[in-house]
């Protein structure tokens, strides 16, 4: 957690930058121009549209294990993570999991457009943080107003559909080993260090594979001296030889996410 979103959850509108704006709803923390940007799609809008949000955004804890919104069932919220990770995933019926994609800072999850649309994953946070969280029926009408929203959050899903793409093909024609190096890059470029606290248990879950086979493809990953791995915590030693051992499993998503950096930037 970082000192803008403690003191969020303490403080109210003073200390505010100049000419920021705050508004506050109740006993709600105030959301102010700063806060939002920890956000990087938040971040990209211009001023006056992302202060014209402020009314509708909430600023939320998110407590590891929570789901956002579950498969079939309709999305009440939509989501800008800060410093929280979260994972979309798909349940089968006899309770099978696999991840299809992980969101943090960068992006937003729960994105209806249509009134009455349907959940078609189930969303759940995996790194405990906080975000920023609005109604979607108040996204829906933002988007109707044109303008750098709609742009944004049509670029985003692009990158977000290139991320699903890339974890398809690496589930047929990747190795177990190539697997777990992007399944952690993913959560290096979301997170503030190179330590993750995760257990195998749960690795295995997000891939869909046997907890051995993450037992060893991890314990091969510690030997070549990439990883280093003790009671529910990884730390990476050598990501530029974890990207290298990842290969096409992890690359082709990142550049699409690279890309929309630029583009956000240019915004």
């Amino acid at each position: 957690m970082n000192t803008t979103q403690v003191n969020a959850t303490t403080k109210t509108a003073r200390a505010l930058p100049a000419g920021a704006k705050a508004i506050k709803v109740a006993s709600r923390p105030a959301v102010t121009y700063t806060g939002a940007q920890q956000n990087e799609l938040l971040a990209a809008l211009p001023r006056e549209v992302l202060e014209s949000l402020f009314e509708h955004l909430e600023m939320v804890q998110l407590p590891f294990g929570k789901e956002l919104f579950e498969f079939g069932n309709a999305m009440e919220y939509v989501h800008f993570p800060t410093s929280a990770i979260v994972s979309l995933l798909y349940v089968m019926e006899d309770g099978a999991t696999t991840e299809i994609a992980v969101i943090g800072h960068e992006g937003v999850v729960g994105v209806s457009l249509f009134e009455g649309e349907r959940a078609m994953c189930s969303a759940v946070v995996q790194a405990a943080g906080y975000g920023y969280r609005m109604k979607a029926e108040h996204l829906r009408a933002a988007f109707a107003r044109g303008g750098a929203l709609p742009a944004l959050l049509m670029r985003y899903n692009t990158a977000l559909f290139a991320q699903m793409a890339q974890n398809a093909v690496g589930g047929r024609h990747s190795s177990i080993e190539q697997k777990l190096c992007r399944w952690l890059l993913d959560r290096l470029d979301r997170s503030p260090s190179n330590s993750l606290k995760v257990t195998q248990e749960m690795i295995s879950i997000m891939l869909g594979v046997r907890r051995e086979s993450i037992t060893a493809a991890a314990g091969k990953l510690q030997d070549e001296g990439l990883i280093t791995y003790r009671r529910g915590n990884i730390t990476v030693l050598d990501r530029s030889g974890l990207e290298a051992y990842a290969g096409e499993c992890y690359k082709v998503a990142k550049t699409e996410f690279d890309r929309l950096r630029l583009d956000v930037a240019r915004c």
